[in-house]
């Protein structure tokens, strides 16, 4: 394909890329973003179990559908369209660069699977229960979704009597723990482009987030601008790397800022962050009941835990449950713990930031009429980068001038634009009250912890109290 035809190439027009595919063996699908979607008949061997179709009772956004109601989307549809879009780029690397590229159909089956599955491991709530439940259950835990997806697709292969290569398999593996564990395929010397499609540990541009941008910008009724298209269109294999077009540069860069718009509008909005802190604690008082936390131990028993948790807990009769039946309760009724105040921690701090914990907060408090204990108050500390930490993602990513070129290349901050960041990460610390009888005691020893770690307290958010007081 040259490079007239590579721009010509229409993406709602797939299927010309898929014509060596028997569609009599294939089931049709039709997605709300990406339209029909065709799943082979090795893909549906696994899509038909009931590990991989748990993931319709796990809400991709976790508790982002009680301010935005729209979000009620799973991770079965996410599975699903990161499947299509695996396949969609594996077929036109192979349609472009076929002699060079060497693109069998093994290959092919490998991404689609490893976009099929890649988070077939996650746990109840999207990422609130790895990141903010089991870090105060266990000790040092080091457990991540994507090794519980790995666990889990030996396991689903063992269970069903799946008939799969064992090098494929191996592959696959490997691909889902791309992202979050190079080091795992730093020796993969025979086709290293195909493990950036999936889950990218190389510079963070993968069919994962193309299709999570997408679909979660949708479903919140949020406008969405970047245009995967044009990189799926735009990118090209080059020393076993996919780098993309330079002219392309802004659409690489509007991936990463739609993300960390989707990280500060819709993840970590302040009420939901009140009702994820509220379910963890929920969570925290009913483990040693329901012993959640030895699930992630066991993928027999682990694919049977997902969102109907809170429905269990919420309804179930026993005592020991009582606690977390009432923080429940609260979600429910929207009794949810009130917002304090926030503050971004100032840019020259953040190299040594570490976690701001109710204890700093109880500390700081001066003498009132009002004695606040560490079960008082709850905090929330947020990190939102352009996925490289406090490093400009451009930096990591290759780029080649034309289809005709031979070289690739970085491209500097100076040569795209003076208006783009100088800094590519913000710490928000968020204070809540358990307790509304405690929202003004709180947000002064809040107001104090900033004065004495930093000499400087937040003025943009003032609590009703502060405002009567005023008045």
């Amino acid at each position: 394909m040259g490079a007239l035809d590579k721009e010509e190439l229409s993406f709602s027009q797939p299927f010309n890329l898929h014509v060596s595919q028997d569609r009599r063996f294939m089931k049709n699908i039709y997605d709300n973003v990406h339209g029909n979607i065709y799943l082979d008949p090795v893909c549906l061997k696994f899509m038909d179990t009931e590990q991989f179709q748990r993931l319709r009772d796990l809400k991709q956004l976790g508790f982002a559908h009680m301010v935005y109601p729209g979000a009620v989307h799973s991770r079965f549809e996410h599975s699903l369209g990161v499947y299509w879009l695996a396949g969609q780029a594996v077929h036109m690397l192979q349609a472009d660069q076929r002699a060079e590229l060497d693109i069998d159909r093994f290959d092919i089956q490998t991404v689609k699977l490893a976009g099929l599955l890649h988070d077939v491991g996650h746990g109840p709530f999207s990422h609130l229960f790895e990141r903010e439940f089991l870090p105060q259950v266990l000790n040092a835990s080091e457990w991540s979704h994507e090794q519980m997806s790995v666990n889990m697709v030996d396991y689903i292969v063992d269970e069903h009597c799946i008939d799969i290569d064992a090098g494929s398999l191996k592959r696959v593996k490997e691909m889902i723990l791309a992202s979050s564990d190079l080091a795992g395929i730093k020796g993969t010397s025979e086709k290293r482009f195909l493990y950036d499609i999936v889950a990218n540990g190389r510079n963070g541009i993968d069919v994962d987030k193309f299709d999570y941008i997408v679909r979660d910008c949708r479903a919140c009724g949020l406008g969405c601008s970047f245009q995967f298209q044009r990189l799926m269109e735009n990118m090209r294999v080059m020393g076993d790397e996919i780098c993309y077009r330079a002219k392309e540069y802004l659409t690489v860069n509007k991936l990463f800022t739609t993300r960390a718009d989707l990280y500060r509008i819709v993840y970590t909005h302040a009420k939901v962050k009140a009702m994820e802190l509220m379910f963890v604690d929920a969570l925290i008082k009913a483990n040693a009941y329901l012993k959640i936390s030895s699930f992630i131990n066991d993928p027999a028993q682990y694919w049977k835990l997902d969102d109907t948790i809170l429905k269990t807990i919420e309804t179930a009769p026993e005592q020991e449950l009582k606690e977390s039946r009432d923080l429940i309760s609260r979600i429910r009724r929207r009794d949810i713990y009130q917002f304090c105040n926030e503050y971004a921690v100032p840019k020259d701090k953040l190299e040594h930031f570490k976690d701001i914990s109710p204890q700093d907060i109880v500390c700081s408090q001066k003498t009132t009429g009002v004695t606040l204990r560490e079960e008082d108050v709850a905090v929330s500390n947020v990190k939102i980068d352009l996925t490289r930490g406090k490093d400009n993602p451009l930096e990591s990513i290759n780029f080649f001038q034309d289809y005709e070129s031979e070289e690739k290349f970085h491209i500097s901050n100076d040569q795209i634009s003076h208006l783009l960041p100088t800094y590519y990460q913000d710490r928000i610390v968020r204070v809540y009250s358990k307790k509304p009888e405690l929202v003004a005691a709180i947000s002064e020893a809040f107001e104090n912890f900033q004065l004495k770690i930093y000499g400087i307290k937040a003025q943009v958010h003032e609590t009703p109290e502060k405002k009567k007081r005023r008045r």
